[in-house]
């Protein structure tokens, strides 16, 4: 039994493992939605989540930067620069991804785009949508992990259904 024994294998070594986790999350950032199976979905939710929150951090510090001046715009761009180190080293040094004819900088798009859009928002940046149909080659379940939008709440509450109209004739 695992009592006590955090995440999953993913029957891979420990190096691997985080390796697949790096490149998971620099595409999940990169495309802003994946395909993959279930349980690689369900571990990379907590570790996207983290970069995120620390990129979100680091963007708040820019923007407290820009409208202060002297020793304290240089203590928030000393954090806003520890934060764009931490995200270096978390993603072991990926900076640059190339997508088609692009070259995306996922550590900018991290602090600039990502960081700011859940500025608002204390956590929950993903979702995972698990699909209905499994993959071919060995029928594994399947499915997208997405970063939600700016004013995009994870789980939508369902509006209950309205009660039937009963007509006073009956």
């Amino acid at each position: 039994m695992r009592h006590l024994i955090k995440g999953r294998r993913l029957n891979r070594s420990p190096s691997h493992l985080l390796a697949t986790k790096r490149n998971l999350a620099c595409s999940l950032f990169v495309h802003e939605r994946i395909n993959t199976t279930v349980p690689k979905a369900k571990e990379l939710r907590p570790f996207a989540e983290r970069i995120i929150t620390i990129a979100r951090k680091g963007s708040a510090a820019l923007e407290q930067a820009a409208s202060q001046s002297g020793e304290d715009a240089r203590v928030s761009k000393a954090k806003a620069l520890h934060a764009r180190r931490r995200i270096m080293s978390i993603l072991g040094g990926k900076k640059r991804i190339v997508v088609g004819d692009d070259v995306i900088n996922v550590v900018d798009k991290l602090m600039n785009e990502i960081g700011p859009r859940f500025q608002t928002r204390p956590g929950g940046y993903t979702r995972i949508l698990k699909r209905t149909k499994r993959r071919l080659g060995d029928a594994a379940p399947v499915a997208f992990i997405e970063l939600l939008a700016a004013n995009e709440d994870a789980a939508k509450e369902a509006a209950p259904a309205p009660a039937p109209v009963v007509s006073e004739d009956e």
